[in-house]
């Protein structure tokens, strides 16, 4: 029994890291094929900016193009908000 919940449990997980990746590289793609989005390779890891605003520094491209989305989206809604 505790076998089966695990899978499912693993399962249900794998499911959730699939449909947050393909949100995640759906974002990336508009994004590229706009022309809004940039990367480079530096000294202290990959830089990326999105309509010209540095929002991450990661050691690791996956990592940096993450965080850029999340603040891409936080500051989306900190500004909507500041409007109101």
């Amino acid at each position: 029994m505790l076998a089966i919940i695990n899978d499912t449990v693993r399962s249900d997980a794998a499911k959730l890291a699939d449909k947050e990746d393909t949100t995640l590289w759906r974002w990336f793609s508009g994004l590229y094929d706009e022309g809004r989005i940039r990367w480079c390779r530096s000294a202290q890891g990959w830089l990326v900016s999105v309509d010209h605003k540095h929002l991450a520094t990661a050691p690791d491209f996956d990592t940096a193009i993450r965080v850029s989305r999340e603040r891409y989206y936080s500051g989306r809604l900190k500004r909507a908000e500041l409007r109101r």
